[in-house]
This record gives C-alpha cells, structure tokens and sequence, in this order.
C-alpha cells in the first residue's frame, strides 16, 4: 500500500526539466531511500513530495488525495521534513527547537497542552538529548545536532518523515548512530520514513525499499537485494564495482573500483 504516489510528475527549475513524467510509489510504513548520482534530481523529487517544490506537471498524491489542494496545515499534521544543512537561530536551545515542531498542532485558543509537553520530552528521549535540553544548538557537535534536528520532526508527530541527506558531513559513529534512531522508529512506530543517502552500502543496509534516479527518472525501485546489481549502479552512477553480500547483515554491498587502482578480483560475492 502506497502513502504517496506521483502520476506523470515533471519537475523542473525554469527551463530544466530534473525529473520527467514520473510515476513512483512510496510504500507506507517502510523506511524508503532515494539513491543517485549528484545532481540527478533525487532532492528535488523529495522537495516536491514535501510540498516545498510545486510541479511543472503532473500530480502528488498523499494517501489518496492530491497534496496540492491539501490544507498546509494538515500537511503538516501527516508529514515531517527535515531538508539539507538546516540552521537554527543563535542561542535557541535543544528543548525551544524540538519545541518548534508542535507548531502545526497549536491553534489560537490551544497554544500549548500536556500533549505538546509529553510529545516534546518523548522525542529528546527517542534521540537521547534529554540532558543536552536546554544547551543552545549551536553549541552542539554534529552528531548532536542532527539528532536534535531530528528530535524536532519526531515531535511533529507524524506518520511520514522526510529527510534530505541526514548524515552529510557526519563521521561514521554518527551516521549510524542517526540511521539507528529512525531504523527503531519505523520499527516501533510504523513510520513511514523517506529519506535522500549517498552512501549505498548504508542505504542497502537500512531501506526496505530503495528508488534509483537517473536521467530524470526512476530506473529501478525494490528491496535492496532486486535493485542493488552492477549493472543499476553502472547505469546510474557510471562506474564499475562488484555487488557482493554485507558479512554482518546480509544486504547488498557495493564494492566500486575505476581506472587506477585495479581490483584483485572481480567476482561478485552472493
């Protein structure tokens, strides 16, 4: 079952069209990663399902109707984005940024409730900030940061998350550690969570579902072990690489290799 779908979608950016007459679906309740060269308009896709990119052509539809006639609000209510290299004002504090997140819940006469509180410290325990509660944001390491950017969309409360590239400039330790928080998420929850990786053995690790993007559209979607083959990671990315099985998880992992350095083997591992 798809909690949002695109229908001959075209995006573009005045005359240059990045994704045309598009047709995907994204299925609810399962972690979903766009993977694809820079450039190839991977973001931009996920902008537009977000409602932060309106269409050239073409329709997005959230769980059965058409996003672009949906109340903001309600938007909001049902989906979280958090986009690439967000910035918080100077001197806002973990707790006042996470506390953003319950905007689209308030109303003039229903400003803040036991709720928004309950909602607010759930999401800084999910992400482990509760003793970083009232450190200013810029005060923060990386890691650390994302996670409270991260802490924001979970106390939106909403059945689908969207986030662009949450691990860019990371270190390893952090990216799994971001990877994790939203694994058990979707896991405890049922959340629906799209997100944008450049890191394809991560992707393939983490994603039920996987959408490749190149030349402006879809080339493959699945399960990891359907759509991670050399033969998609040559047609999308244009390198060569073997496709062998992760040690430890047993999900698809890409070995790449170019003209210099030439590999001992080129014998795919399955």
């Amino acid at each position: 079952m798809a909690c949002i779908e695109t229908k001959q979608l075209t995006l573009a950016y005045g005359e240059n069209r990045v994704i045309d007459q598009l047709d995907v679906d994204i299925p609810k309740g399962k972690i979903t990663v766009l993977i694809g060269s820079n450039g190839c308009g991977k973001s931009t896709l996920l902008k537009a399902m977000a409602r932060l990119l309106k269409p050239r052509d073409g329709t997005i539809i959230l769980d059965g109707k058409e996003i672009a006639s949906t109340n903001t609000k309600q938007i909001a209510k049902k989906m979280a984005v958090l986009p690439q290299g967000p910035t918080a004002p100077q001197e806002l504090t973990v707790f006042q940024l996470v506390k953003l997140g319950r905007y689209p819940h308030q109303s003039l006469f229903n400003q803040w409730t036991k709720e928004d509180e309950e909602c607010v410290w759930s999401a800084l325990k999910v992400t482990k900030l509760t003793d970083l509660a009232n450190r200013p944001v810029e005060s923060l390491s990386g890691g650390q940061r994302q996670r409270a950017w991260i802490a924001m969309t979970l106390a939106q409360n909403t059945d689908i998350i969207m986030l662009d590239e949450p691990t860019t400039f990371l270190d390893l330790n952090h990216q799994v550690e971001v990877l994790d928080i939203l694994f058990q998420l979707n896991r405890a929850q049922n959340r629906t969570i799209i997100m944008v990786l450049h890191d394809l053995n991560l992707s393939a690790r983490y994603a039920d579902h996987m959408i490749a993007v190149a030349n402006k559209t879809v080339v493959a979607s699945g399960s990891p072990e359907k759509i991670m083959t050399e033969e998609m990671i040559r047609e999308v990315f244009g390198m060569e690489s073997v496709v062998a099985t992760d040690p430890l998880f047993g999900t698809p992992m890409c070995i790449p290799y170019g003209k210099g350095l030439r590999p001992l083997k080129l014998r795919a591992v399955r």
